[in-house]
């Protein structure tokens, strides 16, 4: 796999700040905010003459959390580095609700944007749902032929779909829990149910953990009402805890650490702003550069240099990091080749 950009995520973290001051401030989750925001952008273009060479972009982003606000900031950036002022979003975010994902994706169909960024699973599906003619890109999608229902996916969706991956090698992540604690009998997998993506990830490591003799259990939860006592259990149950990329845990973190850390139970993540708030170590990516080379896609099929019908799916290299406040902590020793994850 390829590295997909030459930007750190460290040099955009004040860009990612400026993110969630935007989805704080940011449109409604109506169609009736998506068609004001159309008919604002139609209006600017008229009066600057710029017909034809404007784009108004939707993007529905499925909650607030560090991995996905970078993703969408990393997004714009590259659409503004490309366009300039000639581009125009309109950043909706469902709290963590399906339907209001629905209902944010009929609004820019309702609307007719240029363009529709998906990011997460739910906002995916809700786009894929609500049109098959506007051009939708996901981003921090795991797996595109799960959260598509697609059988004989090969690295391509075709039609109106594409986008970037953020799937840490599974095989990869199983291995780092064997190789933090090689002493372990037993790993929880803690995940939402209602996250098609989080449960391909649990079955891939579940697999891959009992292939070298520990005893797996998952340990799912509905939504962030019953993570508490369900987390509980599995750190009760189990000597180490693993956790995929997982949304309804990436924006409950401190539930988690508030959980674990007190028992003395490790948490392994599949990204790292889990890993920031309730873990040890992570094979991270970086959601910002994921985002970037999403915008890049984007801007390639609003110029129409390319077909997003035949555009792959594109994914990213991974580095091992950890926690250093949390490992110190629980008295953990850092294998070597692992790096700090920043403050």
């Amino acid at each position: 796999m390829r590295k997909i950009s030459r930007r750190s995520f460290l040099a955009a973290s004040a860009a990612v700040a400026a993110a969630g001051a935007l989805t704080a401030c940011g449109g409604s989750s109506s169609s009736t905010a998506a068609s004001s925001a159309a008919s604002s952008t139609a209006a600017s273009a008229a009066a600057s003459g710029t017909s034809g060479e404007s784009y108004t972009v939707g993007i529905c982003q499925l909650v607030e959390h560090d991995a996905l606000d970078a993703a969408t900031q990393g997004f714009e950036d590259a659409l503004t580095d490309q366009f300039g002022d000639a581009v125009t979003f309109d950043l909706q975010n469902a709290q963590n609700d399906t339907a209001t994902c629905a209902t944010i994706c009929n609004g820019f169909v309702s609307a007719g944007v240029d363009l529709i960024l998906a990011n997460a699973t739910a906002s995916l599906q809700a786009a894929q749902a609500a049109t098959a003619d506007i051009p939708i890109l996901g981003t921090s999608i795991t797996e595109y032929g799960v959260a598509l229902g697609l059988d004989d996916f090969d690295g391509t969706v075709g039609g109106n779909i594409s986008g970037t991956s953020d799937l840490a090698p599974l095989d990869q992540q199983a291995a780092m829990i064997l190789e933090w604690m090689p002493d372990a009998k037993t790993a929880g997998l803690l995940y939402c149910s209602a996250e098609a993506n989080s449960q391909y990830q649990v079955d891939v490591v579940q697999s891959e953990l009992e292939a070298a003799g520990l005893t797996v259990t998952q340990y799912p939860f509905s939504d962030s009402n019953d993570l508490s006592s369900v987390c509980q259990q599995a750190a009760a149950d189990n000597d180490v805890l693993y956790v995929p990329t997982d949304n309804t845990v990436a924006a409950n973190t401190g539930i988690v650490d508030g959980i674990c850390r007190p028992l003395k139970k490790p948490v392994f993540a599949g990204e790292e702003g889990i890993c920031k708030g309730c873990g040890v170590a992570t094979l991270s990516i970086s959601y910002y550069d994921l985002g970037y080379t999403t915008g890049e896609m984007a801007a390639k099929i609003l110029t129409g240099e390319s077909d997003i019908s035949t555009m792959p799916i594109e994914y990213t290299d991974v580095t091992k990091k950890y926690n250093k406040t949390i490992c110190d902590d629980l008295g953990l020793t850092v294998p070597d080749g692992y790096e700090a994850i920043e403050a």
